[in-house]
């Protein structure tokens, strides 16, 4: 017989608020570390654009990671 795995739905939610004001302030701070590097050293546009979406593939590098912590210490199944 096949063990029935039956979903959390609490660990889910809190999982889920979490990674919502985790991933908001962490994009936030991507979007404004580019924005005000590129304008403090005078880059451009073009730069500031690259430097926001670089530091957003961190923030999504983090969030992945705090995505797997949470789900090893609130399991959802």
């Amino acid at each position: 017989m096949a063990k029935q795995n039956r979903t959390n739905w609490r660990n889910l939610i809190t999982i889920l608020s979490i990674m919502v004001l985790i991933g908001t302030e962490v994009f936030g701070v991507a979007i404004a570390g580019g924005w005000a590097i590129a304008g403090l050293f005078e880059l451009g546009h073009v730069v500031g654009y690259v430097l926001m979406g670089l530091f957003s593939l961190l923030a999504a590098y983090a969030l992945l990671a705090l995505w797997r912590r949470c789900t090893m210490v609130e399991p959802i199944a």
